[in-house]
């Protein structure tokens, strides 16, 4: 009788390397847009005693969640400082309106 292989629960690679970024979308949906905002959102910074940490997982800020929200959310047309509103805001649940400057 063979047994399964054991099965590793650590957060890194075996190798010992740095998670990889989460690959973005081939073209940002609606719901892609929505996934990022609560990424942002709960992802976000928190300050404490030993630096900036990510309020959900407390690994370092920004984690990996995090960047893929901003780069999503970059992808659909915010510049920076309404992808900032948005993490301030704190409503996971924002409507991730496509940026329209002038409109």
């Amino acid at each position: 009788m063979s047994r399964p292989a054991p099965v590793a629960l650590a957060r890194q690679p075996a190798d010992g390397g740095v998670l990889r970024e989460i690959p973005l979308p081939p073209y940002v949906t609606v719901e892609d847009a929505q996934f990022a905002v609560r990424a942002v959102v709960v992802h976000a910074p928190q300050t404490w005693s030993g630096g900036t940490i990510c309020r959900n997982d407390a690994s370092p800020y920004p984690c990996r969640l995090h960047r893929w929200g901003r780069r999503v959310l970059a992808l659909r047309g915010l510049p920076p400082a309404e992808i900032d509103a948005l993490v301030e805001r704190g409503d996971p649940t924002a409507d991730p309106r496509p940026y329209r400057p002038g409109a």
